[in-house]
């Protein structure tokens, strides 16, 4: 299983709000369509954003799990609601869970592997097993 490291407030948007799709500079690769990936709170905040009501202030740790289901480029970002960017590639998500205790870890540009320790976390707590 990968992971995504996304900056807040976009990590915790996609796992406690309404925010379906991701927002990338390149095109998804093939063999990670129909995957179901980590969703990870990067280190540092997204200045750039506009958050309205409360920030979660979870960083760099697994937030939710999330199925991406679809890439596509999008000239305006009309196509995906409020949050599709212009001139985006968008990756569509699908089935995400989040993940009731945040699981602290370091991520990394692009995909990355989480350790077996994380992955086992997250498994434990989608079926709601004790770790």
């Amino acid at each position: 299983m990968k992971a995504l490291t996304i900056r807040q407030p976009w990590a915790g948007a996609i796992a406690h709000q309404t925010k379906r799709v991701e927002n990338r500079t390149w095109k998804l690769p093939p063999k990670h369509l129909g995957s179901r990936i980590l969703i990870h709170a990067g280190a540092q905040l997204d200045k750039s954003a506009i958050v309205y009501g409360p920030q979660l202030d979870v960083f760099s740790a697994i937030v939710a799990v999330a199925t991406i289901n679809d890439c596509h480029w999008s000239d305006d970002g009309t196509c995906c609601g409020p949050w599709g960017f212009e001139k985006a590639y968008h990756w569509t998500l699908d089935s995400v869970t989040a993940l009731a205790e945040p699981i602290p870890a370091k991520g990394a540009l692009g995909f990355w592997t989480p350790t077996e320790e994380t992955i086992n976390a997250v498994l434990a707590q989608e079926t709601g097993e004790a770790s």
